[in-house]
């Protein structure tokens, strides 16, 4: 797969439909950062009238996973990746378009680096959820562990 943001929402249709459906989408994928954008909707709204705890996740998760399945694939290395953990924090309500964004390119960059030396290695990479205004909605944290095969 190439690592555009037509190719990975096209994958999102057919490996992660619950994402897709919700209206997660990347807009931008590069070196350095991965950004997602979902807005507020029927489909992913919560009984508050706010966007779901679970679609901010799935685009959180998405921006993150993505730095390190890039990465991964341009190692040329057989390297085997997993989440093992994961911290949220919610500062207000998220309506209307939210744009969450990991700029840990280099971290992601990094781990794997460090997995091709130790064989299996972990690391934190953090997404920011901001809304329309510039207010930050929400804080994810990701723990990636990753194995050399």
């Amino acid at each position: 797969m190439r690592y555009t943001p037509n190719s990975i929402n096209r994958f999102l249709l057919y490996k992660l439909p619950a994402a897709w459906l919700t209206g997660v989408r990347v807009s931008v994928i590069n070196d350095l950062k991965c950004e997602v954008k979902v807005r507020f909707r029927w489909i992913n709204q919560n009984p508050f009238r706010s966007m779901y705890w679970a679609v901010q996740g799935m685009a959180a998760e998405l921006t993150t996973g993505m730095l390190v399945m890039k990465n991964i694939k341009e190692s040329n290395s057989n390297i085997s990746m997993l989440l093992v953990g994961n911290k949220s924090n919610y500062f207000k309500k998220a309506t209307g378009k939210i744009k969450f964004v990991c700029d840990e390119g280099e971290n992601a960059k990094e781990l794997i680096n460090l997995t091709k030396l130790n064989k299996t290695h972990k690391a934190w990479l953090k997404a920011k959820g901001v809304d329309e205004s510039g207010d930050i909605v929400s804080e994810f944290y990701f723990e990636w562990s990753c194995k050399s095969r």
